[in-house]
């Protein structure tokens, strides 16, 4: 599971990158600069789940071996 997560993150670290490039910083809410930055976005949104999960896995991990 912890690779997983680890790959998920880096392929999204890898979206927010190549979306930045996307964007148009003339007209940042036109055309395809406004997908790039929802893209961006939803993105971070998985880094911050992913980043949960880890910790909820480690929490469970700990809770399970005081039993």
């Amino acid at each position: 599971m912890k690779i997983f997560t680890i790959i998920l993150s880096l392929l999204a670290l890898g979206l927010i990158i190549f979306n930045i490039t996307q964007i148009n910083f003339d007209a940042p809410f036109k055309d395809d600069s406004i997908v790039a930055i929802i893209t961006i976005v939803a993105s971070l949104c998985v880094i911050v789940m992913m980043a949960i999960l880890r910790i909820s896995k480690r929490i469970e991990q700990k809770v399970k071996e005081r039993k």
